[in-house]
């Protein structure tokens, strides 16, 4: 039997808006996806990122002095509900998604904060300011925290079988999930004379723990991993058969000059970033943050690459350098179907 043919698909363009990038807050703009497919994805993606993304909490505590959640520390302003209630808001990112444990020991007048807590190596607190309570002149506060993943909300798990735990042992609810919101915008897309294709607008906000890059990427390989045990037979390979969108043609071609390109080989631009022999460091902070080709970075300002994680001046100036020994900079706004048409002018040339 012959193969079936099959139409292709729109294929959708993903960008970041990288000027509102941040470790908390992301906005992406797919387009153009096929009419009716933005409201379909956009509801999907948002469901999995609130339910389905996992996180790092404080599950329990054990406050020296207390035995239960409605008791009172000496010395300390705050009683144990408050303390607990301030604990909650504590946000944990766990490097290796294992338990762990952490540790606050204060003496003495002032306000403990998320910064004296001692933590496990695999542990690091995004929040070091925030106030867990105030002691007093003579006052001792000591907390140790129980820290576990998981996905959502989950119940304080308090034994059935005992009231009051032989550790002292407080149980709390948890909030494992890093994503505070989620909401998506639908707007019409134009794909040459057609204009009822959607474009989809998704905002991601997160607590800080994981930025908004790497939980869509969770996301979305959560949601896969699902549909594809929804798979009767064999995969139809529409990545394969469409293509994504190009510009219309220019009527006069583009010429290196006009992208700031004399004596780059452009090419180049369209490689991994692994072409300019960075530092560990400098190269993983790039990968982190979605910056995966050398077209990607030339395309970073000075102001927003040191808003990446980690990237401080010493990768800046690195960098710099070493764009420079391709006669590259930061800044440069090269559009990729610019870059593309020029290579394709270049095979006309060599062809004829």
């Amino acid at each position: 039997m012959d193969k079936k043919e099959y139409k292709p698909l729109i294929i959708p363009k993903l960008k970041w808006n990288k000027k509102e990038l941040s470790n908390t807050f992301g906005e992406l703009t797919a387009e153009p996806l096929e009419p009716g497919f933005g409201m379909t994805l956009g509801s999907a993606i948002r469901r999995i990122l609130l339910g389905g993304v996992e996180g790092s909490a404080i599950t329990s505590v054990i406050i020296k002095g207390v035995n239960n959640e409605f008791s009172s520390v000496a010395g300390v302003i705050e009683d144990t509900m408050q303390i607990i209630l301030n604990i909650k808001e504590i946000v944990v990112r766990n490097k290796e998604g294992i338990p762990g444990k952490m540790h606050l020991h204060f003496k003495g007048e002032g306000a403990a904060r998320v910064a004296d807590i001692k933590t496990d190596d695999h542990i690091e607190l995004v929040n070091p300011d925030h106030v867990i309570a105030h002691v007093g002149p003579d006052g001792e506060l000591d907390i140790t925290f129980f820290v576990e993943s998981g996905r959502g909300y989950q119940r304080a798990q308090w034994p059935l079988d005992k009231s009051l735990q032989e550790d002292d042992r407080i149980y709390l609810d948890a909030m494992f999930s890093p994503i505070k919101k989620v909401i998506f915008d639908l707007e019409k897309a134009r794909v040459g004379d057609e204009i009822d294709y959607d474009k989809l607008i998704l905002k991601i906000w997160t607590d800080g723990s994981e930025n908004p890059l790497d939980v869509l990427h969770y996301g979305v390989s959560v949601l896969r991993s699902q549909l594809d045990h929804f798979m009767t037979s064999s995969e139809i390979p529409f990545n394969e058969i469409s293509v994504v969108p190009q510009d219309e043609e220019e009527k006069e071609p583009i010429q290196l000059d006009e992208l700031g390109l004399k004596g780059v080989p452009v090419d180049l631009l369209l490689k991994p970033i692994d072409e300019l022999e960075l530092s560990v460091r400098a190269h993983n902070c790039l990968k982190n943050a979605g910056i995966k080709r050398i077209l990607d970075l030339v395309n970073l300002s000075d102001e927003d690459s040191l808003k990446i994680k980690n990237f401080g001046r010493k990768s800046l100036n690195e960098v710099k350098d070493s764009m420079k020994a391709f006669g590259l900079s930061f800044g440069m706004n090269i559009k990729e179907s610019d870059l593309k048409k020029v290579l394709k002018a270049r095979e006309k040339e060599d062809k004829a």
